[in-house]
């Protein structure tokens, strides 16, 4: 299983919270690609509700990974 910033991207919008099923329904009903089904489908589940793409891919980058400073403009 790998994930990028783009197939991560694919689920941004996905109804969390939400299980590996309703995820990969997801995935196929919004035309996602397929590396994206196939890396939900490869995730060891044990009927898990997953709040965000966090708890999928650890490494997602979040606005905390970004040095932009909003108070600045």
């Amino acid at each position: 299983m790998y994930w990028t910033l783009e197939l991560a991207s694919y689920l941004s919008d996905a109804p969390w919270p939400a299980t590996k099923d309703e995820l990969i329904d997801y995935a196929i009903r919004t035309g996602a690609p397929l590396e994206v089904v196939e890396n939900l489908q490869s995730i060891e589940d044990e009927g898990e509700i997953y709040e965000s793409i966090e708890e999928i891919w650890s490494d997602y980058p979040t606005d905390e990974d970004y040095l932009w400073n909003e108070d600045e403009y």
